[in-house]
């Protein structure tokens, strides 16, 4: 693969991975949206799904790596850094597309949401991706990216930590219960159920960013666009969601190194 295939195939896949993965979260948390309140099962389903779609489109471009936590632990798995920084500016220019594309589908919702008094008289609305426990974090925040319910900076630094390995290892044996041949498209499906499978057992603490692309670029979207009483952007929680997924990720590649290679 070039560089540039590298480059275009991360962005597009990661715009499309943030552009349905925000959209299932803006959809549930925005008034005047068909399926606000649908809960935490159609979010967990509309990112895996989110997923599958994005690497199914892409990986003959890339890869679809569309983590840097999985292009982290592909690389010491491999020892092949060469091509990291590509990955990671494609995962990241990506991430803040597909957030901005968010914005712009639910444009009216946002501003319905956001000029109610009832949203914006308190410091957090109550639903399904908020940040409750920070008046640093805007009522829309968990649309763009997670927070903690409960702010304990070894727990929430630990359960990222935890989820990643469990998407990385799951990526990096992939294949290995066919002779080694790989999975080919049924990757996605399987990649995407995994993601799933994460959101149901591990999300409830932070939310499962598990992805720091995934993470921060959309808080840098949430921070500049300009959305009406949108609130802080929770800088000071911005780190765990970036550090625990790469820890994961190359905790994940030891493992790996250790017990399948």
């Amino acid at each position: 693969m070039s560089s540039s295939d590298i480059f275009l195939g991360e962005t597009i896949g990661t715009a499309v991975l943030i552009l349905l993965g925000g959209g299932v979260c803006a959809a549930v948390t925005l008034k005047s949206s068909k399926a606000r309140n649908a809960g935490w099962l159609a979010i967990t389903f509309g990112w895996g799904f989110a997923v599958m779609t994005a690497v199914y489109m892409t990986a003959s471009l890339s890869g679809a790596h569309l983590n840097p936590a999985v292009t982290i632990g592909i690389a010491i798995k491999d020892g092949d850094w060469s091509n990291v920084p590509v990955y990671l500016a494609g995962q990241m220019l990506g991430a803040m597309i597909g957030a901005a594309l968010v914005w712009i589908a639910y444009y009216g919702q946002f501003q319905a949401h956001l000029t109610d008094d009832s949203i914006i008289a308190t410091p957090h609305e109550e639903g399904m991706v908020d940040q409750k426990a920070s008046p640093k974090a805007g009522p829309v925040l968990g649309i763009f990216s997670t927070g903690p319910e409960i702010r304990n900076t070894w727990q929430n630094l630990a359960t990222e930590i935890i989820g990643t390995v469990v998407l990385v290892l799951a990526v990096l044996t992939q294949g290995l219960n066919d002779s080694g041949k790989g999975l080919g498209v049924i990757g996605a499906l399987i990649t995407a159920f995994v993601v799933v499978s994460i959101g149901l057992s591990l999300g409830g603490p932070t939310g499962y960013a598990i992805n720091p692309a995934r993470d921060l670029g959309p808080r840098i979207v949430h921070a500049l666009l300009p959305l009406p009483n949108k609130g802080g952007s929770d800088w000071s929680y911005a780190w765990i969601p970036v550090a625990g997924p790469l820890i994961g990720g190359a905790i994940a590649a030891g493992i790996y190194n250790i017990a399948f290679a």
